[in-house]
C-alpha cells in the first residue's frame, strides 16, 4: 500500500513539473512577443515622430550639392527637358545632361521660335518657316519639311508632330512622325470649323486636341476637338471622337497631361476631359474673375488671378486631375514659373524662391545666391535643380 501511495506522489510530482515546464515556456513566450510588440511599436512611434517633425520642418537655406558648368550664350533660354536642360536661341539648340554633357547640338537662324515639347521630347520651329526639328535628350530624331508656313505646333513623347499650316483660304492641321512621314491630314475653314488657336497631342500620339475659334451670327463661339490616330479613330469620319463647344467663349489654350487627360482654359473656365479613346468632360469651372496665367503637372492645375485685395497680389486655385478642386492659395511673389510636386508646389523667380503645401504650410521662403534662369525637381525630398547663366546646380533644402 506504502508502494502505491509512493507512486502516486511521485507521478503528481512528475505531472506537476510538466505543468510548470509548459507555464515556464509559455511565459517565455509571450515575454518575447511583448518584447517584439515594444520594439515595433517604439519604431513606430519614431517613425511617426519623424514624419510629423519632417512636415513640420521649416527650410531656410540650402546646399549646392554639385555644379556642372552649362553652355549658353546671349540670349538664350533654358528649358526642362525631363532630366535635361535645353537651351535655344535663334541661332541654334542644344541639350545638356545633368552631367554637364551636350548630347546634340542643332544649328538653325529662326527669328520667331515656335517650341513645343513632351516629356523628353521637344518640337522646334519657325513661325512662318518651313522646317520642324525634332530632338529627343540624347539625339536628333528628325527634320520635317512643310510646303506651307507653319502657325502652331504641337509634339507627342513618340516623336510625332502636329503642325498648324496656313494657306490661302484653308488652314491645314497635318501630323508627321519624326521623319517627316505625314500620318493624317485636315483642314479648317473659317466658315465650317473655324481657326485653330490651340493644338496639343497626347504623349502616346494617339489622341490630338484642336480649340477652334469661329463666329455665329457676330457671336465668338469656341469649339474643342479630340482626334483618335488609333483604331478606334479609324471607325469614325475624320477620325473626329469628341466635339465639345462653348459659346461666347474663347478657349485659347488646351493641353494634354498624360494619355488620358486634357484641360482646356478659356477666359474665365477650366474644362477637364478624361478618356484615352473617346475623351468626356469631368468638370467645368466657371472663375470669378479673369485668368492671369496657367500652370500644370501630372496631378495639378493651378489657375492664377490677381488677387484684388489690399493683402496679396495673386490667388492661385488649384484642381486636381480628376476634376476636384484642392484649395485656393495667396501668395505675393512676382513669379517666373509655378510647378507642382507630390506634396507641394514651387513658385520662383530669378532671386526668390516660396514652397507651399497643399495644406498651406510654407516650406521655404528664401533667396537664390546666383540668379535663376530655370528651376526643378531633382532625385530627393526638397532637392532641386537650379540652372544659372553659366551652371547646372544641385541644391538640397536645410
Amino acid at each position: 500500500m506504502a508502494d502505491i501511495r509512493s507512486y502516486r506522489r511521485e507521478k503528481e510530482k512528475r505531472e506537476q513539473s510538466r505543468i510548470n515546464y509548459k507555464e515556464k515556456i509559455l511565459r517565455h513566450k509571450l515575454k518575447t512577443v511583448y518584447r517584439v510588440l515594444l520594439v515595433a511599436l517604439a519604431l513606430v512611434a519614431i517613425v511617426v515622430l519623424v514624419m510629423i517633425q519632417y512636415k513640420r520642418h521649416i527650410y531656410t537655406d540650402y546646399d549646392t550639392v554639385s555644379t556642372e558648368a552649362l553652355e549658353s550664350s546671349s540670349g538664350a533660354e533654358e528649358k526642362r527637358l525631363r532630366d535635361c536642360v535645353l537651351t535655344y536661341s535663334k541661332d541654334g539648340a542644344h541639350c545638356t545632361n545633368m552631367k554637364g554633357q551636350v548630347t546634340w547640338n542643332q544649328t538653325y537662324e529662326i527669328q520667331d521660335i515656335k517650341i513645343a515639347t513632351c516629356q523628353n521630347v521637344v518640337a522646334i520651329a519657325s513661325y512662318n518657316g518651313r522646317e520642324i526639328y525634332v530632338m529627343d535628350t540624347e539625339k536628333q530624331l528628325g527634320t520635317i519639311n512643310t510646303n506651307m508656313p507653319v502657325r502652331d505646333i504641337a509634339v507627342s513623347a513618340t516623336g510625332n508632330v502636329t503642325a498648324v499650316l496656313s494657306d490661302t483660304d484653308v488652314t491645314w492641321i497635318n501630323t508627321y512622325n519624326s521623319d517627316g512621314q505625314m500620318l493624317f491630314n485636315g483642314q479648317a475653314r473659317m466658315q465650317d470649323a473655324g481657326y485653330p488657336v490651340s493644338v496639343s497631342l497626347s504623349p502616346n500620339g494617339i489622341l490630338l486636341a484642336v480649340s477652334y475659334v469661329y463666329l455665329d451670327a457676330g457671336v465668338l463661339k469656341s469649339n474643342v476637338v479630340f482626334y483618335n490616330f488609333g483604331p478606334v479613330g479609324e471607325n469614325v469620319s475624320d477620325h473626329m471622337v469628341s466635339i465639345f463647344s462653348y459659346s461666347d467663349m474663347l478657349v485659347p489654350e488646351i493641353h494634354f497631361v498624360d494619355n488620358e487627360t486634357a484641360f482646356a482654359v478659356g477666359d474665365n473656365r477650366l474644362t477637364i476631359f478624361k478618356g484615352g479613346q473617346t475623351p468626356v468632360e469631368i468638370g467645368g469651372y466657371i472663375c470669378d474673375q479673369e485668368i492671369h496665367s496657367v500652370f500644370y503637372g501630372d496631378k495639378y492645375i493651378g489657375l492664377v488671378f490677381v488677387a484684388g485685395d489690399m493683402e496679396h497680389n495673386y490667388r492661385m486655385d488649384v484642381y486636381s486631375t480628376d476634376g476636384k478642386k484642392v484649395d485656393s492659395y495667396y501668395f505675393d511673389l512676382e513669379y517666373n514659373d509655378i510647378f507642382f510636386e507630390e506634396e507641394c508646389f514651387v513658385i520662383y523667380n530669378e532671386t526668390e524662391c516660396q514652397i507651399i503645401t497643399y495644406n498651406g504650410v510654407e516650406k521655404f521662403n528664401g533667396a537664390f545666391s546666383k540668379a535663376a534662369d530655370l528651376l526643378f525637381p531633382a532625385n530627393g525630398a526638397y532637392k532641386y535643380v537650379l540652372v544659372t547663366a553659366n551652371s547646372i546646380d544641385t541644391i538640397q533644402l536645410k
